[in-house]
């Protein structure tokens, strides 16, 4: 049976900064949750140990060196102690300072490090020490951080031999652990927790917080770039080859006085039934992100014509029911001809969002980032607003009035009413006598924002008939009549 049964993920996705509240009385600031940063050569089960302790697959894994490289963050428990789990790349001491992707990826292992209350250094208990090993646990012992060894991939008894060679580290008592079949995850677990500083027990669930902001976009449009200037730190790798982004990864920043939750995704190539590999958990990761936002910023590449993903991606956006910006990234690159074209493409192909607020910025210069922040609070507003029923009713009879629903089988449909059953997003029903034709609908959806706003959020316009019952209840009379 899994050691881990009764371990499970909290806010998954969230970042260094992820909080929670101590007893819940008022009044009393929250208490940072400790953090381990999980630190170790490439390929020896990093992402999958981190996934056997949230106890779910969040982490992309494949049977290939190299898939994580950006530092991804997640919450879980065990115990009733709350920490903050940090996956990494595969950090080789070596490679650093060296300027290629490899190196990059190692520096952000370093970085975790430098976060972290305590480290979680895996090692292959298989191949046994190899040089790189022994790099990085000199490393880990000057950063007089507590260390938790685990000799990885000891699935059986006779296995644990070779554990006690990681001995020559210097890390102290090495800790045999499968992380691809669970065992000896308790025993790690409890390891990691006497490591860490006390903390308050039982965590409350996140109530509010960050506004939790979603990049998404096709692959080297710049949503790792942006993030990264919107942080004032290289928080996220950027490389000139397309699908660097694997994991999902966020960052709380301050703008406008506010603090917002960004989460930098993995380009969308295609339909995530198409992909494979690790392009596929990617894809499902950045779907689930999105799903977990309240507001997507796409991007696109302003410098290239509009492409069939670019409307395929904002298309899921309203799918998923999220608030929407449309962000026309490396403008700077845009010459004036470019620009005339652009404004009428977009109306042309855009024609189901022309409601998304639109910013026109530069993530690399940082040109008109600012302008993000209140297409955001936009966007947001327009995502939460409700309308009264009364004013809505009042609107809706001088609309049907002035342009009542076409005929239909000979009947013309009547609205009898509306309300407004949800927000985030508006949704409003319409009690009617009969059918809407989908371009009615469309069109009470347009004078809709054309009365009350909603920008930047998409607006569901469904009907509920009332034609049974009406025809029922004239059945009944009939009858009733008959009888006398």
């Amino acid at each position: 049976m899994d050691e881990l049964s009764g371990l499970h993920g909290m806010r998954g996705l969230d970042g260094l900064e992820g909080e929670y509240s101590g007893d819940g009385e008022p009044g009393q600031p929250d208490v940072p949750a400790p953090v381990v940063a999980v630190v170790g050569r490439p390929n020896v089960g990093k992402s999958t140990l981190v996934n056997r302790i949230l106890g779910s697959r969040q982490a992309v894994v494949e049977d290939t060196p190299g898939v994580t490289r950006d530092r991804v963050a997640y919450d879980a428990t065990w115990r009733g102690r709350a920490f903050t789990l940090v996956d990494t790349g595969g950090w080789d001491p070596a490679v650093e300072g060296s300027g290629v992707l490899a190196a990059r990826v190692a520096a952000q292992a370093r970085v975790a490090v430098d976060a972290a209350d305590a480290v979680l250094f895996v090692v292959d208990a298989v191949i046994g020490v190899t040089d790189a090993d022994a790099a990085v646990a000199a490393v880990l012992r000057r950063s007089r951080k507590p260390v938790v060894l685990a000799a990885n991939k000891v699935d059986d008894s006779p296995g644990e031999a070779a554990a006690t060679s990681l001995w020559s580290l210097g890390l102290g008592e090495p800790c045999p652990v499968s992380a691809l079949h669970g065992r000896g995850s308790g025993d790690l677990l409890d390891l990691i927790l006497n490591a860490l500083p006390e903390t308050p027990m039982e965590p409350f669930g996140e109530t509010g917080g960050p506004r939790r902001v979603a990049l998404i976009g096709r692959p080297n449009v710049g949503k790792s770039s942006l993030l990264n200037t919107l942080a004032g730190q290289e928080r996220v790798l950027v490389d000139p080859v397309a699908g660097t982004t694997r994991d999902p990864v966020d960052e709380l920043i301050e703008l406008g006085g506010s603090v917002w939750r960004f989460v930098d995704t993995a380009g969308i190539r295609r339909r995530v039934r198409e992909t494979q590999g690790a392009d596929y958990f990617s894809a499902l990761r950045t779907e689930r992100a999105l799903e977990r936002a309240e507001v997507a910023v796409v991007l696109v590449d302003a410098s290239e014509p509009l492409a069939e993903q670019d409307l395929r991606i904002v298309s899921m956006v309203i799918e998923a029911g999220r608030a929407l910006v449309i962000a026309y990234n490396k403008w700077d690159l845009v010459d004036e001809d470019r620009r005339n074209f652009l404004d009428k493409e977009i109306d042309r192909q855009l024609h189901t969002a022309r409601w998304a607020p639109r910013v026109n910025i530069s993530a690399a210069t940082g040109w008109h980032t600012d302008r993000l922040v209140p297409a955001l609070q936009r966007a947001l507003d327009g995502w939460e607003t409700r309308v009264q029923t009364g004013r809505l009713n009042a609107w809706l009879a001088g609309l049907v009035a002035a342009t009542p629903p076409p005929v239909r089988g000979g009947k013309q449909p009547k609205i009898l009413f509306a309300t407004q059953a949800g927000v985030r997003p508006p949704h409003f029903v319409l009690f009617t006598s009969g059918f809407l034709q989908a371009g009615y609908r469309r069109f009470v959806e347009r004078r809709l924002r054309e009365e009350f706003g909603f920008e930047g959020s998409p607006v569901h316009v469904t009907m509920r008939l009332r034609e049974k019952r009406a025809a029922a209840s004239q059945g009944r009379r009939s009858g009733s009549a008959g009888r006398s």
